[in-house]
């Protein structure tokens, strides 16, 4: 890989994909899928159903390109879609997202809706879908120590982002089930 690629840093709400970027915002650009939608006018008004902003993923995509010279995380739940290099997949454990997300006032239909996400690998099922082919490592952040994800990342990227395929590497994926 070279020296300034992008890597998408995604999972479902609550699998601590902002608090992996701010651990390696000190080393790394960092920007957020959220502003880049903003700043190309890619988000909607928010939706009184679940209280979020829809972001047109497919327009951002076509608009947004990385121009800087340094290795960027792109923190979001969606950044999977962006033209990257190289994602990171953060996963969690259903039980404990649901008290992650409960924690955070979400209505108990939008935490219903984003721990079925989890539980059913909804992130690897758009990869497999949209035929995502760049290297993808896989995390669970059930337990591990932020600091520690953080490492494991670094180290990916270090070693320029060893992957198998795409097919390989979801019949690996952690199964909640």
């Amino acid at each position: 890989m070279a020296r300034h690629v992008t890597i998408a840093v995604t999972g479902t709400p609550g699998t601590g994909k902002t608090a992996l970027c701010k651990a390696l915002s000190g080393s790394y650009h960092v920007l957020t899928l959220q502003d880049l939608a903003e700043q190309h006018e890619c988000i909607g008004d928010i939706d009184s159903a679940d209280d979020s902003a829809p972001v047109d993923i497919h327009l951002l995509s076509e608009k947004w390109q990385y121009e800087g010279k340094e290795t960027c995380f792109i923190d979001g739940h969606l950044s999977h879609f962006l033209d990257v290099d190289a994602i990171v997949v953060l996963r969690c454990n259903p039980s404990e997202l649901e008290k992650r997300l409960a924690s955070r006032d979400y209505s108990p239909a939008k935490v219903s809706a984003n721990v079925e996400w989890e539980l059913i690998a909804g992130t690897w099922s758009e990869l497999l879908e949209f035929e995502i082919s760049v290297p993808v490592l896989e995390l669970d952040s059930t337990s591990m120590p932020v600091k520690e994800l953080q490492t494991q990342v670094e180290s990916w990227v270090e070693n320029k982002s060893p992957s198998l395929s795409l097919e390989e590497l979801s019949s690996q994926a952690i199964d909640w089930m």
